[in-house]
């Protein structure tokens, strides 16, 4: 059934969900696009119940292949890396096991990476996923998948509200067009995405140091983003989450982790407050992440504005009695520093000429781009850190993670903020 050259390669990771990974390998072979036009590949992380031979029965009706790594512990991004190897397509996409393709899931995703007048470069297609609504489920949903086809149960919701992928609102406030977002990547969920295969090898797929649960998608869309990808949302490539049973309090740690190891990766404010959103548990309690669009854009339009703004004279007053040979670390440095600052100083600013500039010059400190919400500087690594009114603009959302960041990094903090 394979065809010598399929157009799309689905990759499916699923670990000991047999009977979700039979729904949705039902749902794809009942695609329009043809059957030996596409390819599946299963990325088994480990599973111990009956998804070999699950994927076996269908070997007549979708061309599979499937791929078993052994289980320790959570490794989706090892899995997808695997299963990409596997592929021969120029298109990869991501779907989850338990995630019900609508008959044009696949000519959608193929549409949007067709080439288009104006549209060079890579993109990044975030297909349209209906009940995806980890902490508000559609009412009756898990009862419609089980009865009806993904068209039937498209068709029976339409637009219900309670229906729509939770990250619908963000969506429309742009009008579907994801790179108005102000942090586009952070859209781009493995639940149904797609990339070419080129792009994706090109930024070195997956990172396998993610284990555990959550953000190795992200990091992903991060560095297609900075790779000059363009971020579409595919209404037509659209699929139905199935409902089902989630401990988003038990991935926590594990989230928040990886966030971390994420801003690590990428020292920069946009990956300082992604970490804050998922270390103050806002991820938990809100649908979408709309407001951590809006933190950013403000933080962006906050830096316009204080572009000029100079603390040299504030950070000579608060640093006037520190004594010689002190570790120093100032968290809102601006672009003019004061001549007393020791060379070692560390320094960090959330506008990037501000970083760019010191890094073009002979300054011997050390200048970083952060906010300082959550900095990869260790723990006690100064004696003292400074805190500057440049920082003012983010302070009635950010102020207690600043402090008590700059209370984790020196021995004495002194600040003019409130």
């Amino acid at each position: 059934m394979r065809s010598t050259s399929p157009r799309a390669s689905v990759v499916i990771p699923t670990y000991n969900r047999a009977e979700e990974l039979r729904a949705t390998l039902e749902s794809l072979a009942g695609q329009s696009l043809p059957a030996d036009e596409f390819e599946v590949i299963v990325a088994d992380d480990g599973s111990s119940d009956a998804t070999a031979e699950l994927v076996r029965s269908f070997a007549s009706r979708l061309a599979l292949r499937y791929f078993f790594q052994e289980d320790r512990g959570a490794r989706a991004a090892a899995a997808r890396n695997a299963g990409a190897r596997l592929a021969e397509a120029p298109v990869l996409v991501f779907l989850d096991t338990g995630t019900l393709a609508g008959p044009g899931f696949l000519q959608g995703h193929l549409a949007h990476h067709a080439a288009r007048d104006g549209e060079a470069g890579p993109k990044v297609v975030i297909g349209y996923t209906y009940g995806y609504r980890p902490f508000d489920p559609t009412p009756g949903l898990a009862e419609a998948v089980a009865e009806l086809s993904p068209e039937d149960v498209h068709r029976r919701y339409g637009e219900d509200p309670s229906f729509q992928d939770c990250r619908h609102p963000e969506f429309a406030s742009v009008d579907f067009d994801a790179d108005a977002l102000p942090m586009p990547w952070i859209m781009s969920w493995t639940v149904n995405l797609s990339v070419t295969t080129e792009d994706f090898w090109r930024v070195g797929g997956f990172d396998e140091t993610f284990e555990g649960w959550g953000v190795e998608d992200l990091d992903l869309g991060l560095r297609l983003h900075k790779a000059g990808a363009g971020f579409r949302v595919g209404r037509e490539a659209w699929a139905i989450e199935t409902p089902h049973e989630r401990d988003p309090a038990g991935n926590a740690e594990s989230v928040v982790h990886n966030a971390l190891h994420l801003l690590r990766k990428f020292p920069e404010p946009a990956v300082e407050l992604n970490w804050a959103w998922f270390a103050t548990g806002d991820w938990l309690v809100q649908d979408n992440s709309a407001t951590l669009h809006g933190r950013y854009a403000s933080l962006l339009d906050w830096t316009r504005e204080a572009a000029d703004l100079g603390v040299r004279e504030e950070i000579e007053t608060l640093l006037q009695d520190v004594p010689a040979g002190s570790r120093v670390v100032v968290f809102g440095c601006g672009g003019s520093l004061p001549p007393s600052l020791p060379d070692d100083a560390v320094l960090l600013d959330f506008d990037a000429r501000v970083v760019a500039g010191a890094a073009a010059g002979d300054s011997p400190h050390r200048v970083r781009h952060g906010l300082g919400v959550r900095t990869c500087l260790p723990e006690r690594s100064a004696d003292v850190v400074v805190v500057t009114s440049r920082l003012r603009g983010v302070w009635d959302t950010y102020g207690k993670l600043i402090l008590d960041e700059a209370h984790r990094v020196g021995r004495t903090v002194r600040s003019t903020c409130p």
